[in-house]
């Protein structure tokens, strides 16, 4: 029976023995692993977004030229003419407005423009579409009749559809009642 713990007592030991060298080397290779994943550099400073960059503050200056937003800017209002009601008839001071929109349009030749008829709630939508039509071509053919080419001009009816005032009264009734021009890129 003293044989027995003397050959469980050698085996121990070489079990310890051979295990031991298998450990440290786990022990090592692990503390390696964490040292060399932890001296990475930190990233350089990124630079500033362009976002960030000091610049001087310029003057506003305003819309780009020949966009939609310099066209308002230019026509202050006068993009729009109103119509009377039931008329599509271009008066003295649609003349103005209209010449205005064909001195813009001028100055920029490669731009194209929409005309959009538009009419008051009363009366029903087929003839209201058909008033419209009637509007948006009275604009166009004067601004043909200014010099501007009838390929760069193209209309479009909304008779009642899309009104600007939403009320049933004589006032909204009059801002309905409307072309407006449009510039396409």
């Amino acid at each position: 029976m003293t044989t027995r713990p003397v050959a469980s007592s050698l085996t121990a030991v070489k079990q310890e023995v051979v295990l031991r060298p298998i450990f440290k080397f786990a022990v090592v290779s692990v503390l390696g692993v964490a040292l060399v994943g932890c001296s990475k550099k930190p990233p350089e400073a990124l630079p500033p977004s362009p976002d960030a960059t000091p610049y001087e503050a310029s003057a506003d200056t305003g819309p780009a030229p020949g966009s939609q937003a310099d066209f308002l800017a230019q026509m202050q209002g006068r993009d729009t003419i109103f119509f009377e009601t039931d008329r599509y008839n271009i008066d003295s001071i649609d003349m103005t407005a209209l010449q205005q929109q064909a001195a813009w349009l001028r100055r920029y030749p490669y731009k194209t423009a929409r005309i959009e008829g538009h009419c008051d709630e009363r009366g029903t939508r087929e003839y209201n579409l058909a008033l419209g039509e009637k509007r948006a071509n009275a604009a166009k053919n004067y601004l043909v009749s200014l010099g501007l080419d009838a390929g760069r001009l193209s209309i479009v009816s909304y008779g009642k559809e899309r009104p600007v005032a939403l009320g049933s009264d004589e006032a909204s009734w009059e801002r309905n009642r409307r072309a407006v021009t449009i510039t396409i890129d």
